[in-house]
């Protein structure tokens, strides 16, 4: 038990905290939601009723969506460009020495599609099931909406052309893109000592990476 925590103490951490706050916004939302059922004189949920809900769904959807597009996006952009003095950016060619780059090429070569591009691979395929599932969720929740104030439910190509789903999307994403430019700016000018994240203390600014 000392082993595993020593070697995924990081990991961990994280998935614990993801699952408390996971469950917090279970419970906030579905206090919420009843106040909104309560006021259309809808019955109530139980807490096992909303967790199954379109409504939950939708709100927890939208946010992995974003998530996972942001660490796409970032691994994917990080291969083709750079930025001076970032942390978060691999080193300009003449920071590199003949040497090093031949050997990156060799390594790379010898190995397969899937060796080569298993994580962002992963993070496009994780973004784009986990769309598809805000999509759906929140198309249900949208018609029992409509349903609620008396209106008809529409039909899934008439909800892809309503400003809700699109709204939803563009909120998380703008400010997904905006921890990554944060992160990657902030990492030339700052250090945090320790930090994986960071560059040395002692390093100048223009250094581009960690190691």
């Amino acid at each position: 038990m000392k082993r595993l925590w020593s070697e995924n103490a990081l990991s961990i951490v994280l998935t614990g905290h993801f699952l408390a706050f996971w469950v917090a916004q279970a419970m906030m939302g579905w206090q919420v939601h009843n106040q909104e059922l309560e006021q259309a004189r809808q019955h109530a949920l139980t807490w096992a009723q909303y967790l199954g809900s379109a409504h939950f769904w939708s709100a927890t959807t939208e946010n992995w969506e974003s998530e996972f597009l942001q660490m796409a996006a970032f691994v994917i952009l990080t291969i083709y460009l750079r930025q001076r003095g970032s942390a978060e950016s691999n080193p300009f060619p003449d920071e590199q020495s003949d040497a090093q780059r031949r050997r990156e090429q060799e390594d790379a070569a010898q190995r397969g599609f899937w060796r080569r591009n298993s994580l962002s691979s992963v993070f496009v395929i994780l973004f784009a099931v986990v769309l598809t599932l805000h999509f759906f969720s929140s198309w249900g929740a949208y018609n029992l909406e409509q349903q609620t104030h008396g209106q008809a439910p529409v039909t899934v190509s008439a909800f892809l052309h309503t400003p809700e789903f699109w709204f939803e999307s563009f909120q998380n994403w703008q400010s997904e893109f905006l921890a990554v430019v944060a992160i990657v700016a902030l990492s030339i000018p700052l250090r945090q000592v320790g930090s994986s994240q960071s560059k040395a203390v002692l390093d100048p600014n223009e250094k581009t990476g960690s190691a």
